[in-house]
């Protein structure tokens, strides 16, 4: 496991991109985000790579986003972390959630789920058929997490206040996959905590699962960060641009005619000069000017 180092920063964030191939203009908007809020806090910026989904993970992909945002001017602080060296870590975390009773033994089949499952804000929500089973807690079987209707709240910094209710809203989910890989949301949790995460920016498809997040920092007694949701931006046809939409990767011919066009994005007017200049001078514009209060909630399209 990398070390991690300590800090006396007010402000410390980071940008956790997947290796599931190149950084898109839509990755690069989140990593400009991220970037100029911690930077223009005089805060910390870390890099955390999260290849825990190892079937989807792009051989030369982390190494490519690396570069790409070393070429782009973007200074991390620290070394870069890897989710696939800390499931010891995640372990830890989850035998401290099964130490409070709180976790239990799925065996349903996806097919059996779909079938008995009613859909929720964010898509099917488990019926809890498996809850009240006594099933041994193996690592053939998925690991649930009780949820409860007691309401979850937070006030996003752009997206203004969200509650779920997380057993009637989502249900309850798993933090471990029967095939052994430990859930997004309990890796982001004790990622963020470990890392001392003060400020999340990051992209708004994460909105929705924010109070999945918040439930777990509360059940392993760590602090929540200030979370922030940047607009998405969207394709042609009206998707999320991502590597699955096949977005083009990041042309570092025309690496700051992309760098103006992602803080144009973010609602800031860095002045058409910048386009005659370099990469070092847009950053210093763009750090000494950033306006977190004009990034639109959502995508203009």
């Amino acid at each position: 496991m990398p070390a991690i180092p300590s800090t006396s920063s007010a402000y410390r964030g980071r940008f956790a991109p997947s290796p599931t191939g190149p950084l898109h203009f839509g990755s690069l908007v989140a990593a400009v985000g991220s970037y100029l809020e911690a930077k223009h806090h005089d805060g910390e910026w870390l890099v955390r790579i999260e290849d825990l989904d190892t079937p989807r993970t792009v051989s030369g992909a982390s190494s490519s986003i690396l570069n790409v945002l070393e070429k782009l001017g973007m200074e991390w602080d620290g070394v870069v972390v890897y989710q696939s060296q800390r499931n010891k870590i995640y372990q830890n975390a989850l035998a401290s959630l099964e130490r409070q009773g709180l976790i239990y033994s799925c065996q349903c089949s996806r097919k059996e789920i779909a079938d008995s499952s009613i859909r929720g804000i964010g898509g099917l929500i488990y019926p809890g058929t498996c809850r009240n089973h006594s099933y041994a807690l193996e690592q053939s079987s998925a690991s649930r997490i009780q949820t409860t209707n007691d309401p979850i709240s937070f006030k996003d910094r752009l997206q203004g206040l969200i509650c779920q209710r997380l057993n009637s809203d989502i249900g309850d989910f798993v933090l471990r996959r029967a095939d052994g890989i430990y859930a997004y949301q309990l890796a982001v949790v004790v990622d963020d905590a470990e890392q001392q995460i003060t400020h999340v920016v990051r992209g708004s498809d994460l909105l929705g699962s924010t109070p999945r997040q918040i439930y777990l920092q509360q059940l392993l007694n760590y602090i929540t960060p200030v979370y922030m949701h940047l607009p998405l931006v969207m394709s042609q046809t009206g998707e999320k641009l991502s590597k699955q939409t096949y977005a083009a990767p990041i042309d570092l011919i025309n690496a700051l005619s992309q760098l103006v066009a992602a803080a144009r994005f973010l609602g800031q007017e860095p002045p058409i000069e910048l386009l005659k200049s370099d990469v070092s001078s847009f950053w210093q514009w763009a750090i000494k000017n950033w306006q977190s209060h004009k990034i639109p909630p959502s995508s203009l399209r």
